[in-house]
């Protein structure tokens, strides 16, 4: 069954959507809430949310920054989460694949990175099979995964 996922600007008319919306209890220690996100938003230029939409329905969340630490060209994925009701459909990897078309299409873009925990297993997977490659560790402790585009 193939769903239909798109990418979308948080908006004043959407953002409770995507505010209110929750991980399942396992999983709420691996990511900052979307509320968090959200408001970093607004006080952080750089940082760019996106809601997903799945058949038209809120679906998941997604906040990436244009500028990783302060670096042209840098860009650096800090949320990802696909509402828990959601899960398992394939929208996660649908999802991805666009924001990672959509970030390659900047014409300054040169580096992606995700961060995520250790103990995640299936992030670990996930990632590694879009081509990101484990660097090392962040100055929380969470295992930094990037997407080199030019050499």
């Amino acid at each position: 069954m193939r769903v239909d996922v798109t990418l979308q600007d948080i908006t004043e008319d959407n953002f409770e959507d995507f505010m209110e919306m929750e991980l399942p209890e396992h999983q709420r220690d691996l990511l900052a809430s979307n509320a968090y996100s959200i408001a970093q938003s607004r006080f952080y230029p750089d940082y760019i949310p996106r809601a997903v939409y799945c058949d038209g329905k809120p679906a998941g969340f997604l906040l990436y920054d244009r500028r990783a630490d302060d670096v042209d060209g840098d860009y650096a994925i800090y949320r990802f989460m696909v509402d828990h009701a959601q899960q398992g459909r394939g929208i996660g990897r649908r999802a991805l694949a666009l924001l990672l078309a959509e970030l390659r299409a900047q014409a300054d873009v040169r580096r992606i990175t995700i961060c995520y925990h250790t103990r995640n297993e299936r992030a670990r997977a996930f990632y590694a099979s879009f081509g990101f490659v484990e660097t090392g560790f962040d100055e929380r402790g969470e295992m930094v995964a990037e997407l080199r585009l030019v050499a």
